[in-house]
């Protein structure tokens, strides 16, 4: 599926309502709610059997998706601020949080994410941080990235990670 060319016109979502959807072990989405649907612009049958990031801005710094996947492959959970491209190639932005889905015998067998409006202010503040990364990645790879983006946290305390960057997010700016 060709991707959108991206717009600089923002999807306001819903308060309190979830973007939910499951994928199996490599990413692939095996549900998708009504609410992703319409948000995305693709039809339940369109995300089903696609990639998750048939929906990634190009805005997206790639070492947060790498950092996803590391903590989900431990089995562990990852909570992050993301921008989305829809399918006529506008932006919304999502608090997201994600967790392995377990089969009877504990083993993962794919992943669930929820996601939910996140405020202005947090996307405000994240935009540039995220296009700083993405830049660096272009020009340095997702190794920089990484660099560059332990370095800036460093910077606002010893405490601050990428696991509590959003929890955090008023020290940084």
């Amino acid at each position: 599926m060709k991707r959108p060319e991206p717009k600089n016109e923002e999807i306001e979502l819903k308060n309190n309502v979830y973007i939910e959807s499951d994928t199996d072990t490599k990413g692939i989405i095996t549900y998708a709610n009504d609410y992703f649907a319409e948000i995305s612009g693709y039809t339940p049958e369109e995300l089903v059997g696609q990639p998750h990031n048939i929906v990634r801005h190009p805005d997206m710094p790639r070492i947060l998706f790498k950092l996803l996947w590391d903590r989900l492959q431990k089995d562990q959970n990852f909570i992050a601020a993301v921008k989305n491209l829809a399918k006529d190639g506008r932006y919304y932005w999502v608090f997201t949080d994600f967790e392995p889905i377990k089969d009877s015998e504990g083993k993962t067998v794919g992943y669930k994410a929820a996601r939910k409006k996140i405020s202005h202010h947090v996307t405000d503040l994240l935009d540039p941080l995220y296009k700083k990364l993405t830049e660096i990645e272009k020009e340095g790879g997702m190794e920089a990235s990484e660099k560059y983006l332990n370095e800036f946290l460093a910077e606002h305390g010893d405490d601050i990670t990428v696991d509590n960057l959003l929890e955090n997010i008023h020290r940084l700016y």
